[in-house]
């Protein structure tokens, strides 16, 4: 992993952790936090190998399978057994797994209390010497005190215990103020040295822009980036063609919106944010009819899709990721030049964990917030939270209205895909669910 120097975080949390303290590591988003705890579990494994020895909870899918991979990388001498349980998989295989006794499940909340309550006594938590919340912020909500309830009670109460997080929020504060339990000492708690929101090395603007032609100054921008990121722009492996990408499997060539001949130059990698799925699934239809490689993230799609999504962008087979705020959240993929919020965040904190994709680990990046006219409020949020103001990039209207014709064509197509792959029943099925699960 070329770890030579252990970061701040690292320095300051695992010896700690090696001597059996409850901690609270808090360090900006692409500091090492996973390595911060992974190393000392690893090592108190290595002397005493049994499953299910740790446990991770973490907020979104995606997150719990990066954790799973870094931790095979770090204990593959080890022969470190690990198991990803999360929804959108087989529930059937999953318990299978937990049966087998895995040293370290990493889980969201909800499908890790599914489990444990349909379970006939095959496994359970009884043995956990780790429990570990990881991007403990989003955790530590309403959303999820229901589920957390349950694994607490399920968990021993010797467990040692650590909470990362980018965030230190009044309810991480309080946990960290606590009087320990007889017998233990208050967690060790480190903040970062600088409270800094967003990175120096992170270039932040933001575009004026009527909501009906984003779409425009959306196209312009991915086919003229900022020239600082030009230079991050990939090639696609040889035997992908692009054509195969612009449409679904098994569906007939359609007239594309552009001449074969205009596709424009690919942007470099490149994250797009939006609020809903839908919008995700309707700017990947309209990119991809503009003949701009993309692939969406969000949670109507299946967790294979949404694995295949990110699988395919850290490749570099499509330079952009359009993704709503599951995607936002502790993902670690190398060179991700821009960040484009089509919608702004409904709050600033999720700013900074969507710009934090990017200009990581020291690198440069730029992030791009489209405001509309019912976003100033958000803005000026954003900017007392991160004590920065964002730059105004201004983009050649002329430039940027010379392709309103195609575009205007890529949207009615984008639309009529929408149509067609019946979206609109997805999320009324998917409401009809969550209202069920709230009442039951």
């Amino acid at each position: 992993m070329s770890i030579r120097i252990p970061t701040e975080v690292q320095v300051a949390c695992i010896p700690p952790l090696l001597a059996g303290r409850d901690c609270i590591g808090n360090a900006k988003t692409g500091s090492g936090k996973t390595i911060a705890f992974a190393l000392p579990i690893l090592q108190k494994l290595s002397e005493d190998p049994y499953g299910i020895y740790a446990l991770v909870l973490t907020p979104t899918r995606e997150l719990a399978f990066q954790i799973s991979e870094q931790f095979a990388v770090l204990g593959s001498s080890l022969n470190i057994r690990t198991a990803v349980v999360v929804g959108g998989m087989d529930m059937m295989s999953q318990a299978l797994e937990l049966g087998n006794r895995p040293h370290v499940v990493i889980a969201t909340p909800g499908r890790m209390v599914d489990l444990l309550r349909s379970s006939s006594g095959e496994w359970d938590l009884s043995r956990v010497k780790f429990l570990v919340l990881d991007e403990a912020d989003r955790l530590l909500t309403p959303t999820f005190s229901p589920e957390l309830s349950h694994l607490f009670s399920a968990l021993p109460k010797d467990r040692q215990t650590s909470l990362f997080t980018a965030t230190l929020t009044p309810s991480i504060e309080a946990l960290a103020d606590v009087a320990p339990r007889p017998g233990k000492r208050k967690p060790y708690v480190h903040r970062m040295s600088e409270y800094i929101e967003t990175v120096s090395t992170l270039k932040q603007y933001y575009i004026l822009v009527p909501s009906h032609v984003r779409e425009a100054y959306l196209y312009y921008l991915l086919c003229n980036p900022p020239e600082t990121t030009i230079h991050l722009r990939r090639a696609p492996p040889e035997q992908i063609k692009p054509s195969r990408l612009s449409r679904p499997k098994g569906k007939p060539k359609q007239r594309k919106s552009m001449d074969e001949d205009d596709e424009p130059e690919q942007p470099p990698p490149t994250i797009i944010f939006c609020a809903r799925p839908r919008t995700a699934a309707y700017l990947t239809h309209l990119l991809k009819s503009l003949a701009i490689r993309s692939t969406a993230l969000h949670s109507r799609l299946t967790q294979r899709e949404r694995l295949s999504s990110l699988s395919i962008f850290r490749a570099s087979v499509v330079p952009v990721l359009i993704s709503t705020d599951v995607g936002s959240r502790g993902l670690d993929i190398e060179e991700v030049a821009m960040v484009i919020n089509w919608d702004m965040p409904n709050e600033p904190e999720e700013y900074t964990h969507r710009v934090g994709r990017t200009a990581r680990a020291g690198r440069g990046g730029v992030a791009v917030s489209f405001v509309t006219d019912r976003d100033e409020e958000k803005v000026l949020q954003i900017e007392d939270r991160i004590k920065t103001k964002l730059v105004e990039m201004s983009l050649p209207e002329g430039k940027v209205l010379e392709k309103l014709n195609a575009v205007s064509t890529a949207k009615r197509l984008a639309n009529m895909e929408l149509h067609d792959s019946d979206f609109g029943k997805r999320e009324e099925i998917h409401k009809i669910k969550k209202a069920k699960t709230a009442l039951g």
